[in-house]
């Protein structure tokens, strides 16, 4: 029901929803065909940010589809089967951004601050295990939140305040005791999130730490503008997700969560590739070459 009650304001909301969305889909999925198509980039950042094109590409794809035709059909209907579904899908994802920005942080922090070290911590073995382990605790912890929610009761209203099934809102509706299940969720919050987030301050402490011992301007600048679009794209997904998911149900706001979550779910993804490539020459360089202008564009 998120959008359901300003009828007047649909076509725009359709019409900005779906540029986002197609927006997301091509600045990824160029990301993804530029970091593949240069052997110079493939190297552990741009695998990692590889991967992390393909999960926000999956991420939003999640949810925008079925946002887009419950405004175009004006059916605002979900199955309980398709609403778990999605549900588990959405978590699995957001928790999977949650580790990379993590992994990638740590990987920043070895590249600056332990740079003779560089290339054998971060072989390629390890970049994989730090990937893999990273796709399996998402799932292992989406799965366990999900089989909790398949046992909880809807016996009121089934309307969610919301534009996709995300899990305070549900918890808002349930008439079933769900104390244990917020325990749960706020020790995998805690685990999820805030683990990850200590990872990226501790990386990012000894980076600052390495950049002012330094000598000259050009290699702090240089420092800077490799980290400045990570922490930017960090600050954008914890500052959302912290105002969204680290409260009881009973203080959850549905217009607080809406807003919030836009940001998270279309307006993060959709940034992502332009924060990464529009400070990166190497990037630009390989998106360049992709689509055919690289021997006419000297960056």
């Amino acid at each position: 029901m998120g959008f359901s009650e300003h009828p007047e304001q649909q076509p725009l909301l359709f019409t900005l929803f779906l540029a986002m969305y197609l927006v997301t889909l091509l600045g990824n999925l160029l990301i993804i065909l530029a970091i593949g198509s240069d052997p110079h980039l493939h190297t552990p950042m741009y695998f990692f940010l590889a991967n992390l094109s393909f999960i926000d590409t999956c991420c939003t794809s999640t949810i925008v589809p079925k946002v887009l035709t419950n405004i175009q059909t004006q059916l605002h209907t979900i199955s309980h089967t398709g609403c778990l579904l999605q549900m588990y899908f959405f978590m699995v994802l957001a928790l999977l951004d949650d580790f990379l920005l993590a992994v990638m942080a740590y990987d920043r922090y070895v590249a600056i601050c332990l740079p003779l070290h560089y290339t054998t911590i971060m072989c390629p073995q390890r970049c994989l295990f730090l990937v893999t382990t990273s796709w399996l605790s998402s799932n292992l912890l989406a799965f366990s939140l999900t089989l909790q929610m398949v046992h909880v009761s809807f016996c009121a209203s089934h309307s969610i305040p919301h534009f996709f099934c995300d899990l305070l809102p549900l918890l808002k509706l349930a008439c079933s005791d769900t104390q244990t299940f917020q325990l749960m969720m706020f020790a995998e919050a805690a685990l999820s999130g805030v683990v990850p987030l200590i990872c990226v301050l501790v990386s990012y402490a000894h980076i600052m730490h390495t950049i002012l011992r330094i000598p000259s301007a050009e290699g702090k600048h240089k420092v800077f503008s490799t980290c400045g679009s990570h922490l930017t794209v960090v600050t954008l997904f914890y500052g959302t997700v912290f105002l969204v998911y680290f409260q009881p149900s009973s203080s959850y706001s549905a217009d607080t969560g809406i807003v919030a979550s836009i940001v998270y779910t279309m307006v993060t993804p959709m940034l992502n590739p332009f924060i990464y490539s529009l400070r990166n020459k190497d990037m630009k360089r390989a998106l360049w070459k992709l689509v055919g202008l690289g021997k006419h564009c000297n960056l």
